[in-house]
């Protein structure tokens, strides 16, 4: 929507007002096409959980700035588009997939994504297409500073983390190993290792591909099909690397005895092993890709005057076609819960700001308890519903109310319920507080965020509850009494969800 002048940058006596009115007219259209976007990323982006992904992103703003000095732009505002194909193909393809995910999916990140591709190839119609090519390693790292990588890790580390073990699996029963299977595997690993660090499974995969586009960019390299060459095999080196990482680890603790060392190995063999992979990737992306030359006459492109009428008329349809993924139509969940007759429990209500708050998520019900059982004591929460939305990761809850997170596992209390150990702290590495919780529906029990999301992507939501329990004291979740209680509970869930 700007141009370069020829003379003074903000030219007004011989501006073009109606095609300034007409492309502010675009813009507020574009804005209201991706306002549920643009809500998502403003709350995102305040929240200080994505500290890194905010400095990550102030730095790119700063690299980009240093880049344009000396190279003033002279702007006007009535300039019209210009009709480049390639831009306006990707705007309007990446505007119809957005709406595809809304109305099917309903996956903020994933439409995030897709409105920055489709704003990307917008602006093309106002930038020569050489320098628009040359602008889609930054475009994709501001795509991609956005808090994409912890996403990523919930729709796709579970997955990941099954494939690594049963490769590790394979592998070791190839060499004579064949007690180590993969929920062993699974735990263990989970058990040791941090999956908010950048050498961790998919975290490594966007921290990588993060590191890469930025050196694409400083080192002016296009991206091409050589550059995805690289990209593809950088991928491969980082899985590799994570592949080696959890097989050394999983060969020092489950096979040979020594968790303790595990542990201590984690971190630098994790590090070691993204370092390496990201000096590959450098030196690959200087021998296999060719820095871009700077372009010889700009061609100049047709700017006919039926585009910006049409554009506006093409995005006016897109917004009027946007609907958002319908609520189920399904019955409310049987909040009757029968609990096993030696469990004690009394309500405690939530707080109406509690309550207001899993309910906009979109919650059938939402019950909390005080409990004793046994000797031990608690309060648990209980949360139906057929969104994953309404699901929250227990831990961060913990956060909030100043307890610190020392340790997150996956503990199985059979072989087919696996639920999320917490041991959580005063902030000096001083346990002083258990939790436990779990995902459950009435064909499956998981810990795995990514797992209950995963189950969302179906045409036909299914009812799932959410059981998080904070315990008094530091307990064992081995211990019998324990156990006793996680199946009692999971048990009550069950019947819920069949009479619902």
């Amino acid at each position: 929507m700007l141009r370069t002048a020829d003379t003074h940058p903000w030219r007004i006596a011989d501006t073009n007002w109606l095609q300034v009115g007409a492309q502010l007219a675009l813009a507020g259209l574009w804005l209201a096409l991706f306002r549920p976007v643009g809500d998502y990323l403003l709350m995102i982006l305040s929240h200080e959980h994505y500290h890194t992904n905010q400095i990550m992103l102030i730095g790119i703003l700063v690299l980009a700035v240093q880049q344009m000095v000396g190279r003033p732009l002279r702007l006007r505002l009535d300039a019209p588009p210009r009709l480049h194909w390639p831009p306006l193909l990707l705007a309007l393809g990446a505007s119809l997939g957005f709406l595809v995910v809304e109305r099917f999916l309903d996956v903020n990140s994933f439409s995030a994504v897709l409105a920055g591709l489709a704003t990307y190839g917008l602006l093309g119609l106002w930038m020569p297409l050489p320098a628009w090519r040359r602008s889609l390693p930054v475009a994709l790292l501001l795509i991609g500073v956005l808090p994409f990588g912890d996403h990523l890790q919930t729709f796709i580390g579970y997955p990941m983390r099954i494939v690594t073990a049963a490769i590790v699996r394979d592998g070791l029963a190839a060499v004579g190993v064949h007690t180590v299977g993969v929920d062993t595997i699974l735990v263990f690993e989970n058990g040791i290792s941090q999956v908010d660090i950048p050498c961790s499974g998919v975290k490594s995969l966007w921290s990588g591909m993060m590191f890469l586009l930025a050196a694409t960019w400083i080192r002016h390299k296009p991206i091409n099909l050589r550059w995805l060459l690289v990209a593809g095999v950088f991928g491969v080196l980082l899985f590799a690397a994570n592949l080696a990482r959890v097989t050394a680890l999983v060969v020092v603790g489950p096979v040979a005895g020594w968790p303790l060392l595990a542990e201590m190995l984690h971190l630098p063999l994790g590090v070691l092993g993204f370092v390496a992979a990201c000096a590959a990737a450098v030196a690959l992306l200087d021998r296999w890709v060719v820095s871009a030359a700077p372009p010889a006459v700009a061609r100049s492109a047709r700017q006919p005057a039926w585009l910006t009428p049409a554009l506006i008329i093409a995005v006016a349809a897109l917004a009027w076609l946007y609907t958002p993924r319908p609520a189920d139509s399904a019955g409310a969940a049987i909040t009757h819960w029968q609990f096993p007759a030696e469990l004690s429990t009394q309500p405690l209500p939530l707080t109406a700001a509690e309550r207001d708050w899993l309910m906009r998520d979109g919650a059938e019900a939402a019950e909390r308890w005080r409990f004793d059982w046994r000797g031990l004591r608690g309060s648990f929460i209980i949360v139906t519903s057929r969104t994953w939305r309404a699901h929250h990761q227990p831990e961060r809850c913990f956060e909030v109310y100043g307890l610190s997170l020392d340790d997150s596992r996956t503990h199985l209390v059979d072989s087919d319920f696996p639920l999320r150990f917490v041991a959580l702290g005063d902030g000096d590495h001083h346990s002083v507080l258990s939790a436990s919780y779990w995902f459950q529906s009435t064909t499956a029990t998981t810990d795995d965020y990514g797992a209950r999301i995963w189950s969302d992507l179906s045409t036909q939501r299914t009812r799932w509850v959410l059981v998080s329990i904070l315990f008094d004291s530091v307990v064992d979740p081995s211990a019998v009494d324990v156990a006793a209680l996680y199946r009692g509970l999971q048990q009550a869930v069950a019947q819920n969800l069949v009479d619902s």
